[in-house]
């Protein structure tokens, strides 16, 4: 098999199983579920992000809208992927849902799990988000990832972006990270 055909045949796999990460609940109990069990990890996430991160609460408080994806699950040999399923909040309310899928390519080995909290400061970049049928991460607004500063707080100097976003493992919180070309599409929850 030559190397192109190996790599699109990959890259394929890759894309059916990330497709088959994410199913559409079939009934409305299953989708209220669903709901239920997404709101309570976005919570758990989101006080995890505050007790972490000195400031960031109250940038969620002055934020437009609050993202949050409590596990992102990565995983790939050569070729990987990441998805996961997410809240929007609004004054601290839940008004959507999403998933995030993402593809790459390179020395990929083994998985992991994170949670993304991406915070739309301005309303244009909120207003563009809700508006998309399906928003990329540095193509539809400008993302930066949040980095701190001594004792742990949010360095808010250096985040001037439309959307600011929180990455966060087991081990705290990361820096350093590109989001560029992570697609966010809205979850079919029946709301």
């Amino acid at each position: 098999m030559s190397r192109r055909k190996f790599l699109g045949t990959a890259a394929g796999l890759a894309a059916i199983a990330l497709a088959g990460c994410g199913s559409t609940p079939g009934s409305p109990q299953e989708a209220a579920a669903k709901r239920q069990e997404i709101d309570a990890k976005s919570n758990t996430a989101l006080a995890r992000l505050y007790e972490q991160a000195k400031g960031s609460k109250e940038m969620a408080d002055k934020a437009q809208g609050v993202l949050v994806f409590p596990s992102v699950i990565a995983g790939g040999l050569i070729v990987g992927g990441e998805y996961g399923e997410g809240a929007l909040r609004v004054g601290g309310k839940t008004v959507d849902y999403y998933k995030t899928a993402s593809g790459s390519f390179g020395f990929i080995a083994g998985g992991q799990s994170k949670s993304v909290i991406m915070m739309f400061m301005t309303k244009e970049a909120y207003d563009k988000f809700r508006a998309s049928n399906g928003w990329t991460a540095g193509i539809d607004a400008s993302v930066a990832v949040a980095k701190m500063g001594a004792n742990a707080q949010v360095d808010t100097a250096s985040i001037r972006a439309p959307v600011v976003v929180f990455v966060s493992t087991n081990s705290g919180l990361l820096a350093d990270l590109s989001l560029e070309g992570t697609k966010v599409s809205k979850l079919n929850l029946g709301m």
